[in-house]
């Protein structure tokens, strides 16, 4: 156990995202409107 937990983790892989991921999140938040409404928030989703 000692042995396991003593290695370092000599492979460090970079996550990189897909171009269709950045785009859908981008294209998500342009479209998502929050309105507040005295104590309320209304999120909507314009498509």
């Amino acid at each position: 156990m000692a042995k396991i937990y003593s290695k370092k983790n000599q492979l460090i892989t970079q996550m990189k995202p897909k171009k269709e991921v950045i785009t859908f999140l981008l294209n998500y938040s342009k479209a998502l409107h929050m309105i507040k409404l005295a104590d309320n928030s209304f999120e909507i989703i314009a498509n």
